[in-house]
């Protein structure tokens, strides 16, 4: 059965997260095209993946101790209440995002990076060796799709000003790629400044932070739907112009 874990994890649980807007449409486009049967949410803001413990960190060490050890081997190597309490939150996690062959991901940035309530999510599931083959040491996100949706204040797309304080992007990048995720099935959809409608010196930005946002829900619509990235590329466009702009 095709799958969809939709992930949000903006604090602003409103209808005024642009991020939760956007990966809410993927989520109706993708059941529309697949059926609701497959289809699973977790609100990462609303129910929070606890911040890791040293009993998380004895169990790691001990796992890592003995190579790659399946998910399934780890039940036997719990030594305590509290190791098993770390890993009875862990363990849940993991086999969840397993399971999903399309995986979409709310992250809006936050301090240039991602949000805590992600950063906690992705601590748990990279627990030692749950998401890696044991027999060959590949990652076992090989084949899932991954879309990033990213709601931004400002703008940090190639081209503006303040495109070196994305940590965000290379960051997930980086960690989706060393689970196995592939190049051509990470996908990054960002809609930039969202901020430009609140705050007053960005107000000369709104035209084009509403050319972002269509942007951005053209390239959710075709993803969700299975096709391929259109290109619209909504930090592209605004790298051009907001470096421009000045």
């Amino acid at each position: 059965m095709t799958s969809l874990l939709h992930l949000d994890s903006s604090a602003n649980r409103s209808h005024e997260s642009v991020s939760r807007q956007l990966t809410a449409l993927f989520a109706r486009t993708w059941r529309a095209e697949h059926g609701p049967a497959g289809y699973r949410y977790r609100d990462l803001a609303a129910d929070p993946v606890p911040p890791l413990e040293t009993a998380y960190c004895a169990l790691g060490r001990r796992v890592e101790r003995n190579g790659f050890v399946p998910p399934d081997g780890v039940d036997a190597m719990v030594g305590s209440a509290a190791e098993e309490r770390e890993w009875s939150r862990t363990r849940p996690l993991v086999t969840e995002l397993l399971a999903a062959d399309t995986v979409v991901v709310g992250a809006p940035m936050y301090n240039y990076s991602v949000s805590a309530s992600l950063k906690a999510w992705i601590d748990r599931v990279g627990f030692p060796g749950a998401l890696t083959d044991p027999d060959t040491g590949d990652g076992l996100l090989r084949g899932t799709k991954v879309v990033v949706i990213s709601a931004r204040g400002g703008a940090y797309g190639p081209g503006t000003p303040r495109e070196a304080w994305d940590f965000q992007t290379p960051y997930l990048r980086a960690y989706f790629g060393e689970k196995g995720v592939a190049p051509e099935d990470l996908c990054f959809v960002d809609a930039e400044m969202t901020m430009a409608e609140v705050v007053p010196h960005l107000a000369r930005f709104l035209p084009l932070a509403e050319r972002s946002l269509a942007a951005a829900r053209a390239e959710v619509i075709a993803l969700a739907s299975g096709g391929a990235p259109t290109g619209a590329g909504s930090a592209g466009v605004l790298g051009r112009v907001e470096a421009s702009a000045g």
